[in-house]
């Protein structure tokens, strides 16, 4: 089939790859001309023979609300756009409805692999009308790992990025975890190859996994870290698992701890701590460090 896929950075790029060794024909544009087949998304869509999928895989927010605002009056009815990046849930009810009302059809697509996707394939999570999803399965069978898993029609629109949302917490305090044993073993003295007992745990043991894999990967290239700097950012979906979690009232302990260790990574002087010192000083009378 034909699809044009809109943003062809580190993740657009590599799936516009893995389509086309599938037999498919990808048109792809983005902003860097660089990258791209063609030099508006006005081209892209003049290229495309209707009925028509645009796969948008650009970040979430802003840049995705411009791209199918501009594609609304672009595409025509029949035609499906796809939502691969990050948007928040929300977002693709709106977007649905929007398109909706041009008779576009619209389809989210949760998308995990990074840039192992290209040769591994792309885990996909996608919502939407079985009519849309049926018409983009072709790119769908084309991106997803071999084997009978590694794709889910998750239900209606919003599923597939909540589903993807929700991966991300998962992932959030599994990194945590392995974080939090890494530095323990770290810290004492009896345990003189850290490293090494992390590879040990690659096979026979509950707790091997991918995220394993790369902790060993990440340790042979700088044993202790000593090149890296404690610094963590949050992209988003963390956040909105936890905002989930609130309005649903489902407990998520590990989840929540997770997101708020990455806000403290972001402090070099712990306004809290200097709080918890000053308390226990005056309570029990105990030392604290002064500037």
């Amino acid at each position: 089939m034909e699809l044009g896929l809109v943003g062809l950075g580190k993740m657009g790029g590599n799936m516009r790859e893995r389509i086309r060794r599938a037999g498919h024909t990808v048109v792809g544009f983005d902003r860097n001309p660089d990258l791209a087949d063609v030099h508006s998304l006005e081209e892209l869509v003049g290229k495309l023979e209707g009925p028509r999928v645009v796969w948008v895989m650009v970040p979430a927010g802003a840049a995705t609300q411009s791209t199918i605002d501009e594609l609304a009056e672009l595409l025509e009815p029949g035609d499906v756009v796809v939502d691969g990046g990050n948007s928040r849930w929300t977002d693709d009810e709106k977007h649905a409805e929007e398109l909706a009302a041009k008779g576009i059809g619209f389809v989210d697509c949760g998308v995990s692999g990074g840039v192992w996707g290209l040769e591994n394939g792309y885990a996909l999570m996608y919502g939407g009308d079985a009519e849309h999803v049926a018409r983009v399965q072709p790119v769908f069978d084309a991106l997803k790992p071999e084997g009978d898993f590694g794709a889910v029609h998750a239900g209606k629109v919003g599923a597939g990025h909540f589903a993807k949302m929700v991966h991300n917490g998962i992932e959030y305090a599994m990194m945590q975890a392995y974080a939090e044993g890494w530095e323990l073993l770290e810290k004492v003295d009896s345990v003189t190859d850290v490293r090494e007992v992390f590879r040990s745990w690659q096979e026979g043991t509950v707790i091997r996994s991918w995220l394993l894999d790369l902790a060993v990967n990440a340790l042979d290239e700088d044993e202790h870290l000593d090149r890296l700097k404690g610094f963590a950012q949050d992209s988003g979906e963390g956040r909105w698992t936890v905002e989930a979690a609130i309005d649903n009232a489902v407990p998520l302990p590990a989840i929540t701890a997770s997101l708020f260790a990455r806000f403290s990574s972001r402090q070099e002087d712990s306004p809290q701590m200097k709080m918890i010192a000053a308390l226990r000083n005056q309570f029990g009378g105990h030392a604290v460090e002064k500037k």
